[in-house]
């Protein structure tokens, strides 16, 4: 068993924040983890993108090669097409609906849905609206992990453990709202 992962977004979306979720419930789930992250420019508004692998048996590189990714997650739709060359023929893109129009050229909105729409294996979550519903604006990222936590071989409650003790240090109003958002992904992805 292996899960190979490119984990994609804008500076600011809480991309590294999945990977601080996942790598440890990969972890505590027996697995061999590698990670890496790349940041762009600019910690806010720049691309952020982080590979993330899981195994059974060790794993050599911190870097999915090219086509053999099981899964890209974007927290934005057009990062989530420049992480396509990434992908396996087998694979899954998650990618939130929602796009951050940070450059002058950005191209037309409607025009990326339907190109990620069009892949095989492709899942658009409203990651914003359902984070906002579940009390925590800013919490789109865990709705991001539960969109995706049918696609991976970590156990549910193992996955919410992480993300209680990832926001350990913050009211319980803020983990509340963090595991709620975590569900709505979840039934969003279903």
């Amino acid at each position: 068993m292996k899960c190979d992962i490119i984990l994609t977004g804008i500076g600011g979306q809480g991309v590294l924040s999945i990977v601080k979720v996942l790598g440890p419930s990969a972890l505590r789930a027996g697995l061999y983890v590698k990670q890496t992250e790349s940041h762009g420019i600019a910690q806010r508004g720049a691309a952020v993108t982080a590979h993330l692998r899981m195994s059974k048996h060790p794993v050599s590189s911190d870097l999915v090669p090219t086509g053999c990714a099981d899964l890209v997650v974007a927290a934005e739709p057009l990062e989530a097409l420049h992480c396509l060359p990434w992908l396996s023929a087998e694979g899954t893109l998650v990618s939130s609906s929602q796009p951050v129009v940070n450059i002058p050229d950005y191209p037309d909105p409607q025009r990326l849905l339907e190109a990620i729409r069009s892949l095989p294996r492709a899942i658009l979550v409203d990651a914003e609206t359902l984070a906002r519903e579940a009390g925590a604006a800013r919490a789109s990222n865990m709705v991001m992990i539960g969109a995706i936590a049918h696609l991976l071989p970590l156990a549910r409650e193992n996955i919410e453990e992480q993300i209680r003790k990832a926001f350990g240090m913050r009211s319980e109003k803020i983990i509340t709202a963090n595991l709620k958002a975590f569900q709505a992904g979840v039934e969003a992805a279903q």
